[in-house]
């Protein structure tokens, strides 16, 4: 389980085509200090296992599966990428509950420069937009933020000067593809609903 609070900005420093699969080499001297084979890594949203550790980076295998529902297929060599070790039991949850695991892809609509910050709008596919409300919180490329306005296929978020310094967002340009997470909170009510929970659940959520 992550936050969605971006330790490192790191960089794709070498990518292995392996046919159905391609191995990532990752620089990220922040997250690879004490990674063993075997942890977990957030890469731009996407959970992946740590295969390799060595020279400040550390390599992990991603599926065709993961590179078809994602925008790590469009990753290469140079591609700056947002970095997060899970969260140990006990820690602070400075952003929200993220696992990880990305519901589908956005596109970088547009970006509106104010003094201190910026607005930017994120198409989304329209079977997420019922997960996604005003001042809930959606994980955009591994970084959790909070929703301003919510449409039927497009949502806007606020970047404050860190996020912007400090993660992908701060260079992405309209066009570009972005990783999003809806908040599993909302998915598991809307399944308790579904399937018929007792009036005393249903008086709970409302």
């Amino acid at each position: 389980m992550f936050t969605g609070i971006v330790e490192e900005l790191g960089e794709i420093v070498a990518v292995e085509n392996l046919g159905d699969a391609s191995r990532f080499q990752v620089r990220g001297p922040v997250v690879t200090e004490g990674a063993r084979h075997g942890d977990s890594i957030a890469v731009n949203g996407v959970c992946l296992t740590v295969v390799d550790t060595g020279d400040g980076g550390f390599s992990a295998d991603v599926m065709a599966e993961t590179l078809d529902r994602s925008s790590l297929g469009a990753l290469d060599v140079g591609s700056r990428v947002n970095l997060e070790r899970p969260m140990a039991l006990g820690g602070r949850l400075g952003g929200h509950l993220v696992q990880g695991h990305v519901d589908g892809t956005g596109t970088l609509i547009e970006r509106k420069l104010s003094e201190h910050w910026e607005i930017v709008k994120i198409s989304l596919p329209t079977e997420l937009g019922r997960y996604v409300v005003e001042k809930g919180s959606i994980t955009v490329d591994g970084i959790s933020l909070t929703v301003v306005d919510a449409g039927p296929d497009y949502f806007t978020v606020s970047l404050i000067p860190t996020t912007l310094a400090l993660t992908t967002l701060g260079v992405k340009q309209p066009g570009d593809p972005v990783n999003l997470e809806v908040d599993v909170l909302a998915k598991y009510v809307e399944r308790l609903l579904a399937h018929g929970g007792t009036d005393q659940d249903k008086k709970a959520i409302e």
